[in-house]
């Protein structure tokens, strides 16, 4: 069966208007790890500076501080000691990453249950798909259309446990359907679905992604797109592509911290062709 076509998702990236200030390109938040897990953040909060985030800051609980502090520069910390404390941080935000590195604990899910109830559009990633198994519908029922899940697919069975059987695609846009949010089943060819029935299956996958810390810089140029109030849907079409484009560019020997600083070019590139 063929699939109808796409929109190009180039048409929709957010280039900043000449009089643009930085809050007007959209702030993103980042939820970090305990104090000996911090990098996961770090790399999605300076992926999500790179592809254009106006103001990117990195939650953390206290005992984070004095590891991330040193460490970065343009973007910005607050500690929380609670979920409460959590969503009254993320207030004002227009995107959060939550998932990398933050433990597999019902601190985990509790902290995904109060950024729901922010306004701001999530990127669950990692650990805050993982700590739902067995209960997926407890996340299912705090998300809405503009949130995205980024599972690959051993994540994705842990949600979805058959779905799988079905294919890659079919099972995406099933898992859309059900979470009610964009689902990036990431792989080779990575599946993006969205719960209205778009999916689009991404063309220019590269093996030097097979590294740690790569899926967190995904997710940080998804929320960095989102926050500058890119559809979802166009937001984590055009990482994933961008994200394989910036590894292509770097080829071999690549590991995470190299992703970020690819990212310029492959906005060049995209920028020089829109104008």
């Amino acid at each position: 069966m063929t699939r109808p076509a796409l929109p190009d998702w180039r048409t929709t990236l957010p280039w900043p208007a000449v009089d643009v200030h930085k809050h007007a390109r959209g702030r993103l938040g980042v939820v970090s790890g305990k104090a000996t897990q911090t990098g996961a953040a770090r790399l999605a909060a300076r992926a999500g500076l790179r592809i254009g985030a106006g103001v990117v800051r990195i939650l953390c609980p206290p005992d984070a501080t004095a590891v991330i502090a040193p460490a970065i520069e343009a973007i910005m910390l607050t500690p929380f000691g609670s979920d409460e404390a959590l969503a009254e941080a993320a207030a004002n935000l227009d995107a959060v990453v939550i998932g990398p590195a933050a433990g597999i604990n019902d601190a985990t899910q509790a902290n995904v249950r109060a950024l729901a109830g922010t306004g701001a559009a999530l990127v669950v990633d990692a650990d805050g798909l993982t700590v739902f198994e067995g209960w997926p519908e407890d996340l299912f029922e705090v998300l809405d259309r503009d949130d995205v899940l980024t599972p690959h697919e051993g994540e994705f069975r842990r949600l979805f446990p058959v779905l799988l059987e079905q294919g890659r695609e079919a099972a995406a846009a099933e898992a859309a359907k059900r979470a009610g949010a964009v689902v990036v089943l990431k792989g080779v060819a990575t599946v993006i679905a969205a719960p209205d029935g778009r999916l689009s299956v991404n063309d220019n996958g590269t093996p030097w992604l097979a590294t740690a810390g790569s899926g967190d810089v995904l997710a940080g140029m998804i929320a960095g797109l989102m926050a500058q109030r890119m559809d979802s849907f166009d937001a984590a079409r055009a990482a994933v592509w961008m994200h394989a484009e910036a590894a292509r560019g770097f080829g071999p020997g690549l590991i995470a911290e190299d992703l970020p600083e690819r990212i310029p070019a492959v906005l060049a590139a995209l920028y020089s062709q829109a104008v």
